[in-house]
């Protein structure tokens, strides 16, 4: 699935959604500096789901310090030991949090029936990169390690992220690949920053997008990639400048129409599929970044959203 301009008639951003941005803006900007977006983000009305499960807060050991996690147990969790997700959250590198994002673990425990590992990493620009990949090995391996006493099955064991999240998952399938394990059985990757390739025509089409603008993916990778060259980043930072991408998992890449990443997820996915790894892109054409924080609003999201999970959940199975 080669990148390429997009047609004169793309579909119209979402009708609901649409009404949703009216009622409730929301521009993820690096305005007022890192405390004011994690604010601004942290302000963003959420409806609790899935009440229900079992959760559970621990902390693991980090290079960095004890690593806060959080642990989702799918609802139909008995005596058998079920898969295990690693979720990273996104926002940039900069914000987000377990609070903000713990609607999305829920609905990724429930429609993966996975057990979810929710990973609450260092953020830049106090703790730029490699901190938070550093972190997130780090929560991996000891989940893998550890899988028997929480119920899960390390056999099945995927990461899932959405934009910097799923960043951090894609470096995540690879260092695991490099490193001899542990084993990831699918990576979900939810609009992913994965190639920092601003020549792909999305970044212009698209720089002026709802929820996410181009100046803004700009201020959150300088505050990430602090100090780093990034005419030649290491695969830790960009993943798509790996030089080897065969052996990876499986992967699903979600994509959306409004959205400044949108050719850079199919980038990725294409470096993969040309590497042999089986490979499935959705392309929500009518939506926007950030699409996640609409399921059960926007039914369009709503759909997009458990497109990827059930993914998640056959790959799983």
């Amino acid at each position: 699935m080669p990148v390429t301009e997009e047609s004169s008639d793309k579909p119209p951003l979402d009708a609901i959604l649409q009404k949703v941005l009216e009622a409730v803006p929301f521009q993820l900007t690096t305005e007022g500096g890192p405390e004011a977006a994690r604010q601004r983000f942290r302000d963003l009305p959420r409806h609790p789901v899935h009440q229900e499960l079992r959760v559970e807060d621990r902390t693991v050991d980090g290079p960095g310090g004890p690593i806060p996690i959080r642990l989702y147990w799918p609802p139909d969790a008995g005596d058998d030991p079920v898969p295990v997700v690693l979720f990273f959250h996104g926002g940039g590198w900069v914000v987000g949090d377990l609070d903000t994002y713990d609607n999305d673990a829920r609905r990724h425990a429930v429609g993966s029936g996975a057990l979810v590992v929710s990973v609450d990493y260092r953020l830049a620009p106090e703790h730029p990169y490699p901190a938070a990949v550093d972190d997130v090995w780090a929560a991996t391996q000891w989940v893998a390690k550890h899988a028997d006493e929480l119920g899960a099955d390390p056999t099945r064991l995927a990461v899932a992220g959405d934009s910097a999240g799923g960043n951090l998952a894609a470096v995540v399938a690879q260092l695991a690949r490099d490193g001899g394990g542990p084993t990831i059985a699918f990576q979900l990757l939810w609009y992913p920053a994965t190639t920092w390739d601003t020549s792909l025509p999305s970044f212009t089409e698209n720089a002026d997008a709802p929820i996410l603008a181009l100046d803004a993916v700009a201020q959150f990778s300088r505050w990430y990639a602090a100090g780093q060259d990034l005419e030649d980043p290491p695969a830790t930072l960009v993943p798509g400048r790996a030089t080897d991408f065969a052996g990876l998992a499986p992967a699903y890449v979600a994509v959306a129409g409004y959205d400044p990443l949108h050719d850079d997820g199919v980038q990725y996915a294409e470096l993969l599929r040309s590497a042999g790894v089986p490979v499935e892109v959705h392309d929500a054409t009518t939506l926007v970044h950030g699409y996640l924080g609409y399921h059960g609003v926007v039914p369009a999201a709503t759909d997009a959203v458990e497109r990827g999970l059930s993914a998640l959940r056959r790959a799983l199975a």
